[in-house]
C-alpha cells in the first residue's frame, strides 16, 4: 500500500512538472508568433498543456478527464504562464529556452501517458502510441492556433524520440526494472534523442515520390 502511494504521488509530481513545462512553451510561443492579451497567452499555455492527455483520455474512454478532476492541473497552468511572464525577458534571451521547456515536457508526458495507457490494460503497441499522442499533440494545436507548422511534419526528429522512449519504458518494465528508475531512464532517452538531433541536425529519411509523366 505504501508503494502504491509512493508510485501514484511520483507519477503525480511529474504530471503537474510537465503541465507547467509545457505552458510556459506555450505562452512563449503564443507571445513569439502571435502576441495575444493575456486571455489569449494563457489559453494557448492551456491548450499546450492539456491537449495530448484529453486526446489520450478520450481515446483510451477514461474519464474525467484529468484536468477535469483535479483543479491542480489549472493552477499548474496558470503557474506556468505566470513565471514566463515574470521571467519573460531571462527566458526569451536564452535561444534554447523554447526548446527546453517543450523538450522536458514531451519527456515527462511520453511515459506517464505510456503508463497510464499500460494501467488500462492496453496492447503494449497502442499505450507506446497513446504516450507520443499525450506529448505531442498539444503542441500541434498549439502550432495550428499560432498558424506554425506542426513540428511533427517537418524533418526534425520529434515524435519519433517520443516513441523511443516509450518503447524503452515498456521494455524495462517487462524486465522488471524499479518504476522510478524506469522513468528517468526512458525520459533521458527522449532527451538525449532530441538533444542530439538539435545539435547535430539529424533527421528521418525524408517521404518522397518522384512525379514522372
Amino acid at each position: 500500500m505504501l508503494y502504491l502511494q509512493k508510485h501514484m504521488e511520483i507519477q503525480y509530481i511529474f504530471e503537474l512538472l510537465g503541465t507547467g513545462f509545457f505552458a510556459i512553451s506555450g505562452a512563449l510561443a503564443a507571445n513569439d508568433k502571435a502576441r495575444p492579451d493575456w486571455f489569449g497567452v494563457t489559453f494557448i499555455g492551456f491548450i499546450t498543456s492539456i491537449g495530448g492527455g484529453s486526446l489520450r483520455d478520450i481515446l483510451l474512454g477514461s474519464y474525467p478527464l484529468v484536468w477535469v478532476g483535479n483543479v491542480h492541473f489549472i493552477y499548474a497552468i496558470f503557474a506556468g504562464v505566470a513565471l514566463a511572464s515574470l521571467f519573460f525577458k531571462y527566458l526569451i534571451r536564452l535561444r534554447r529556452t523554447f526548446f527546453l521547456f517543450d523538450t522536458l515536457g514531451i519527456a515527462m508526458f511520453t511515459i506517464l501517458g505510456t503508463e497510464k495507457a499500460l494501467d488500462l490494460g492496453t496492447h503494449p503497441l497502442i499505450a507506446a502510441m497513446m504516450g507520443m499522442f499525450t506529448a505531442v499533440m498539444g503542441g500541434v494545436i498549439r502550432d495550428v492556433l499560432t498558424r506554425e507548422i506542426p513540428v511533427i511534419f517537418l524533418k526534425e526528429i520529434y515524435a519519433t524520440a517520443c516513441l523511443a522512449g516509450a518503447a524503452l519504458y515498456i521494455l524495462l518494465e517487462g524486465a522488471g526494472i524499479d518504476r522510478s528508475l524506469n522513468f528517468f531512464l526512458s525520459g533521458a532517452l527522449i532527451l538525449l534523442i532530441r538533444v542530439i538531433a538539435v545539435r547535430y541536425r539529424l533527421s528521418l529519411p525524408q517521404f518522397r515520390r518522384d512525379i514522372t509523366d
